[in-house]
């Protein structure tokens, strides 16, 4: 008789990268006694501390960290077999995991999900949206089957190109900088740089201040409040520069940037079902 099951570990699975059992018991829609009740069982009956605070996150202790790494195999093939039978159940799957970096335009994605849910009533789709400096091994690459990525390639798959995002170096119509008639590098490096980053993300060092956001929009407001100028995705902020409350810089070169963002499929998926192909159709028709 097994001393633990594969939900157990799940769970634990879950509190690690959530960092509360409250959120855990949130993402699996139960309560939080009874997450706690179950790890607490797994960890009695293995007789050892698989878990520790640190902080206001519960982390894993080293034991935990080496058994976990074992299991997740199991639980990978496991969610796997689960996929399939409700794929297989009606000859439709039931879920799509999609994965979409953050700077594509916000308009076509609910367009394409609205076309997608005409369609495909009966599938859920599940969208994260992520950073491009998000780290290579966030779970939820892992568990897409569809990504759209500024990188070309993925860990779990190969993608091609499908459009260019632009940029725009921009800042508050009162900032200073917006005053000048041409802005060159060294009057760009008096000021803060808004970035948009992952927070726990590694970045290049640059020679000048930079302060760094975790969304878009809250990079947006900074510049709209004058914290300082910052590169932003044109087709986000439109309306603000069509208002003239934000105004592209006069740089001395390079005022503008695009970035490429590429279609990814998983390439476990072979051949694609139905709906993966007809979402990838509709994300190409924009």
């Amino acid at each position: 008789m097994h001393k633990s099951t594969l939900e157990q570990w799940s769970l634990l699975q879950k509190v690690v990268e959530l960092g509360s059992f409250a959120k855990a018991a949130e993402e699996t829609h139960r309560s939080q006694s009874s997450v706690s009740y179950n790890l607490a069982l797994l960890q009695e009956r293995l007789g050892v501390a698989l878990l520790m605070p640190e902080g206001r996150r519960a982390v894993l202790t080293p034991a935990g960290e080496l058994l976990l790494s074992q299991v997740k195999p199991l639980l990978k093939a496991f969610e796997w077999v689960e996929t399939r039978a409700a794929t297989l159940r009606n000859g439709m799957r039931t879920r799509l995991d999609l994965v979409v970096d953050s700077i594509f335009p916000r308009a076509r994605l609910f367009a394409i999900l609205r076309q997608f849910q005409h369609c495909y009533p009966q599938t859920q789709v599940r969208l994260t949206e992520v950073l491009e400096t998000a780290p290579d091994d966030a779970p939820s690459y892992a568990q897409a089957d569809v990504m759209v990525l500024t990188r070309r390639q993925d860990m779990t798959g190969r993608g091609e190109w499908l459009m260019n995002i632009d940029f725009v170096c921009v800042a508050h119509r009162d900032h200073p900088l917006s005053a000048a008639q041409q802005v060159s590098e060294a009057m760009l490096a008096a000021w803060p740089q808004i970035r948009i980053a992952e927070s726990d993300a590694r970045q290049t060092p640059v020679a000048q201040e930079a302060w760094t956001f975790s969304t878009i929009d809250a990079a947006i407001e900074a510049v709209q409040y004058q914290v300082g100028y910052g590169w932003l995705p044109q087709e986000r902020i439109a309306p603000l520069l069509a208002s003239g409350q934000l105004k592209a810089l006069p740089l001395n070169h390079g005022a503008r940037r695009a970035t490429p963002l590429h279609l990814i499929v998983k390439k476990d998926l072979a051949p694609l079902d139905e709906q993966v192909e007809m979402l990838l159709q509709l994300f190409k028709a924009q």
